[in-house]
């Protein structure tokens, strides 16, 4: 996954990386999350895009094959489907009618288009004719969002129509309540999968691109932190358009714009040091600035020999579950009553004033840098209160005390 915000270059090196990954005898299918469309401009050519079709893989290279995911056709088609099930499962319809619907009125729906998305590159995933899929995703702020989707409608789906009553509601005499039971069941179990395959570090892995600038990088900080907090492993930070080094001026004669050119440089390799200090164990890569914008296949291929195409998975499972974003709950001290339990996640906060905890019945709320994740305790602490929090370098520490009321005797 490439995310960055515009104009750092995060769909050139999308399709740089991909082409390094295809001469090192991978096949590769690149997918635009983007609904700018972007990506035919990198490569240089338009997609045929027909209206309320979902446009289809295309091959540019020995290899090398490419996907524009349009989230409103994917809407439109998968709307028609859910409405055909229902049709087919007769009975009575209680006043309602999904078909007068028109597909766009739903877009206002928090979330629904990102997950179609999302459900469609696992799709792409599980038909394995790809040894590396590379996803180009919209801007970084859409692309928290597509994030934390998944999670968001499985909480909704739990608390309003939960799991035990859908299975009364399947058992049931009313076959159309029972065919919409079974077509909840299936969306919760396709979106469950989509979760697994996001928080999954031997499967999935985000390089972060970004520039030199002070804005770009604050705001990459942020993403960090916020890819940690829904447990997405972040490969690398790569630090795109850097200025190539130059042999300093030879005297006050020399041209303003050498002046100009090495101050700027100075600059950013300033801002890059501070990336790195704050980027901890996750490698800062530099991509040196090419002049010319690369668009087209040859000047992608030029580029993608200054990339690197190491692979993207952990080949070690126990190394992909230890360096996951799951909580890991330990007991600290004390027995019985008097007992403390922490809750380590990795959080590497860019603002720890943006930190926010809150408790809603099993599941304790974490806030941070924007992003916001729901976590289920562990049977042990759901008979816990919480008792303090603390951020130790890149992780969050959270103690509980067993509650008196719910703590067996």
């Amino acid at each position: 996954m490439f995310v960055g915000k515009g104009g750092v270059g995060k769909t050139t090196l999308a399709c740089a990386t991909a082409m390094a990954y295809v001469r090192a005898g991978e096949r590769v299918l690149i997918a635009s999350l983007d609904q700018a469309h972007s990506l035919g401009d990198a490569l240089g050519f338009r997609f045929a895009h027909d209206a309320g079709t979902v446009p289809g893989i295309t091959g540019v290279a020995p290899g090398l094959d490419v996907i524009e995911l349009d989230s409103l056709a994917l809407l439109e088609d998968r709307f028609r489907e859910v409405v055909r099930v229902l049709d087919t499962g007769g009975g009575h319809d209680h006043g309602i009618d999904l078909a007068a619907l028109d597909p766009a009125e739903l877009t206002g729906l928090p979330g629904v288009q990102e997950l179609l998305m999302l459900v469609e590159v696992a799709q792409l995933v599980e038909e394995d004719e790809w040894d590396v899929l590379v996803l180009d995703c919209p801007p970084t702020a859409d692309m928290m969002r597509i994030l934390t989707a998944p999670d968001t409608l499985l909480g909704y789906v739990e608390r309003v129509w939960p799991p035990h009553a859908r299975a009364m509601s399947a058992a049931g005499v009313d076959l159309r309540r029972a065919v919409l039971a079974a077509t909840v069941d299936r969306i919760v179990a396709t979106v469950t999968a989509v979760r697994d395959l996001l928080a999954d570090h031997g499967r999935t892995g985000a390089r972060l691109v970004t520039v030199a600038e002070r804005v770009a990088i604050a705001e990459a900080e942020r993403v960090r932190s916020g890819a940690a907090l829904l447990g997405l492993r972040v490969d690398e930070i790569v630090v795109n358009k850097a200025l190539a080094p130059v042999p300093p001026p030879s005297g006050p004669a020399e041209h303003p714009a050498v002046h100009w050119y090495l101050g700027r440089r100075a600059e950013q390799l300033e801002v890059i040091a501070r990336l790195r200090d704050a980027a901890g164990e996750v490698p800062v890569v530099i991509t040196a600035h090419t002049g010319r914008e690369p668009v087209g296949l040859d000047s992608l291929s030029a580029l993608s020999y200054a990339v690197r195409a190491r692979p993207m998975l952990v080949d070690n499972p126990a190394e992909a579950r230890a360096s996951s974003g799951e909580p890991v709950v330990r007991w600290e001290s004390g027995a019985g009553l008097h007992s403390v339990y922490t809750m380590r996640m990795p959080l590497p906060v860019a603002d720890p004033a943006t930190l926010r905890l809150g408790r809603v019945e099993d599941d304790l709320i974490v806030g941070a840098d924007g992003v916001r994740r729901r976590v289920r305790l562990a049977p042990v602490l759901q008979r816990c209160t919480v008792e303090g929090a603390e951020l130790d370098g890149d992780r969050l520490v959270v103690r509980f005390r067993p509650d008196p009321r719910l703590w067996p005797r």
